[in-house]
């Protein structure tokens, strides 16, 4: 495992399965604070999956997952998520500026009173990722793209110090990702650390510190020149099935326990 010097976010012997199958396994990395860090793979590598597993959102069949050297429990108001768009239900009766608003609760609490300052910071969120004129309208009536700028503000009126993006540029138009990225990159220069779900190999190099190579099982992780390699991406992009058959027979072998739903 790279050692670094101050983590965001370590992860140790991890391993999920999914009805007998695995989709990560004996994941071992630390990243650093205040870098953009791509998580890279083909399909079913497991890249939304180790997301939600360091955000606890999937159970674990070992290994741990710790932010900033501590358990979630104890820093989750500094640690901000925007899930893939395609799983939000956007029918939900809300407005844009009800959904941003909710990025206050994790300091407020679900039920504590919105400040001032609450309601200011909700309208710089809206005016950085420009949909400050839009605040009144249903989320449902809203584009792909304007819709993922609303969750940009919701992370952004947060104010965490780790954000976990799954897939942001997907169903977004060239404008509204090139915003995104510029963004991101403010945020990074603030001190703040990135983690985004990616597929294009072409932009990864423009965009990303620091590289996640997965399939399965953890390829590579480091800076991008040490890490985004023609041999490690043959490795990560051709080498899926071969990697899931080995994992299938040390599980068969070793008699691995398995939780089932």
């Amino acid at each position: 495992m790279k050692e670094v010097k101050s983590s965001s976010v370590e992860v140790h012997n991890l391993t999920v399965i999914y009805h007998r199958k695995p989709v990560l396994w004996n994941i071992d990395f630390q990243l650093p604070e205040g870098k953009l860090i791509g998580i890279m793979g083909p399909n079913g590598a497991g890249k939304s999956t180790l997301m939600k597993a360091i955000l606890g959102l999937v159970p674990l069949n070992s290994g741990y997952a710790k932010i900033y050297d501590q358990d979630l429990k104890d820093v989750r108001s500094r640690v901000s998520y925007i899930p893939q768009r395609q799983t939000v239900d956007w029918d939900f009766p809300a407005t844009v500026k009800d959904v941003v608003m909710m990025g206050r609760y994790q300091h407020r609490g679900l039920f504590g009173r919105i400040t001032a300052k609450d309601k200011e910071i909700v309208d710089e969120a809206l005016e950085q990722v420009a949909m400050q004129s839009f605040k009144n309208r249903q989320i449902a009536q809203l584009s792909g793209g304007q819709q993922q700028r609303v969750f940009l503000a919701r992370a952004l009126a947060q104010q965490a110090d780790l954000y976990l993006l799954d897939e942001p540029f997907v169903g977004v138009d060239a404008s509204t990702e090139e915003s995104i990225v510029s963004m991101l990159r403010s945020l990074r220069d603030q001190g703040k650390t990135l983690i985004v779900v990616h597929h294009d190999l072409h932009t990864a190099r423009d965009y990303f510190d620091w590289i996640v190579l997965l399939n399965a099982s953890l390829i590579g992780v480091g800076p991008l020149d040490e890490i985004f390699t023609d041999e490690k991406l043959r490795t990560t992009y051709s080498g899926k099935l071969t990697v899931l058959s080995q994992v299938g027979d040390r599980l068969r072998e070793k008699n691995f326990p398995v939780r089932e739903k």
